[in-house]
C-alpha cells in the first residue's frame, strides 16, 4: 500500500480556519481513520467531508492511503509544527504562556516579602542601636 504524495497548495492556517476541518484533525489525532468513519461523525454530507479532507490533504495536514475499497486518513503533524514556528514570531518575547506569568508573579511576591522582612530587620536594628 502506497502513501499518497501531495504537494501543499493551501496554507495550513487557511485549512484550519474551518471548524469542521479542525474537528476532523482532532479526530485524526487519535489515529488513522477511514473516510466513511469520519463522515459518520459529522452532520454534513459525505461530499462535503470529501472536500474538507481534500483541503486538509492540499495543506499537507493529512495523508491518505488506499486499503481495499477504503481510503484511510492519517494526521501529518509536520505542517502544524511549521505553523507553530511561524506563529512564534507573533508571541510576546519571553512569554511561554500563563504558567510563566504565574511563575513571574510568584517570584515578585517572594521578592516583596524579602524586601519587607529586610526593611523590618533594618528598623529593629536601628531601634536597638538608637536606644
Amino acid at each position: 500500500m502506497k502513501d499518497m504524495v501531495t504537494y501543499r497548495t493551501v496554507f495550513p492556517a487557511d485549512a484550519l480556519a474551518d471548524p469542521v476541518r479542525r474537528a476532523i484533525l482532532e479526530r485524526l489525532a487519535e489515529g488513522e481513520v477511514g473516510a466513511g468513519e469520519i463522515a459518520a461523525d459529522f452532520p454534513v454530507s459525505r461530499p462535503a467531508i470529501s472536500r474538507h479532507l481534500r483541503i486538509l490533504r492540499e495543506a499537507g495536514l493529512v495523508t491518505s492511503r488506499v486499503a481495499g475499497q477504503h481510503r484511510i486518513y492519517r494526521l501529518d503533524r509536520r505542517p502544524l509544527a511549521e505553523l507553530d514556528a511561524w506563529l512564534q514570531r507573533f508571541r510576546p518575547l519571553g512569554s511561554a504562556g500563563p504558567a510563566s506569568r504565574l511563575d513571574a508573579l510568584d517570584t515578585e511576591m517572594h521578592r516583596g516579602r524579602r524586601a519587607r522582612r529586610a526593611a523590618a530587620d533594618e528598623g529593629d536594628r536601628h531601634d536597638r542601636t538608637a536606644g
